[in-house]
């Protein structure tokens, strides 16, 4: 009714006024946030972690030392040693990969095993294995062979799997690709 008023006496400065008024009622208030003061429990968490990364760094760093193995880490921590380049298609995210696999601790405890007439078949970036099992993968193409240095939060974390990894291990894994399917 106001803007019909407005509108037949050709009063320009009530239908603006209207137009005003409605506008600021459809948008909500905003009111700024303080900044966040720094959680000191949220601190100390962040450093506690930075201090286990490093440690399993430093851990697998003196184990590939005492065995030789000319591996390289990733940003993420994983550590690779491709011990035959496959010539075969490169492994890329969607792939379904067919792998041999041994994983064992850094102490030479067996763990679990695919066998070449017995593999196991994963699609790439679908989960189902460690992460870093997908992360090295994506490093090999079909044909490869290679040692992956896995620490625990890529692997199984800190309860480990509560059969045969125990929480906190740093995995290896001896994979031998077999087949790339394109996904």
């Amino acid at each position: 009714m106001l803007m019909n008023y407005a509108i037949t006496e050709g009063r320009p400065f009530f239908l603006l006024l209207a137009i005003l008024l409605l506008q600021s009622a459809c948008r909500p208030v905003v009111q700024e946030m303080p900044e966040a003061e720094k959680d000191p429990a949220s601190e100390e968490f962040v450093q506690v972690n930075r201090y286990m990364f490093q440690r399993h760094q430093d851990h697998i760093s003196a184990f590939l030392d005492r065995v030789g193995w000319p591996a390289e880490a990733t940003p993420s921590g994983l550590w690779i040693y491709e011990e035959e380049a496959g010539s075969g298609r490169q492994i890329r995210e969607g792939d379904q990969v067919t792998y041999a696999f041994e994983s064992m601790l850094l102490d030479g405890t067996a763990c679990y095993q695919a066998s070449r007439h017995n593999p196991k078949i994963i699609q790439v970036g679908k989960g189902g294995v460690e992460s870093g099992v997908e992360e090295g993968l994506q490093q090999l193409s079909e044909g490869s062979r290679a040692v992956l240095l896995i620490p625990p939060h890529l692997g199984h974390g800190n309860f480990g799997d509560r059969d045969r990894i125990p929480g906190n291990s740093v995995l290896i894994y001896r994979i031998h690709v077999l087949r790339v399917d394109p996904g």
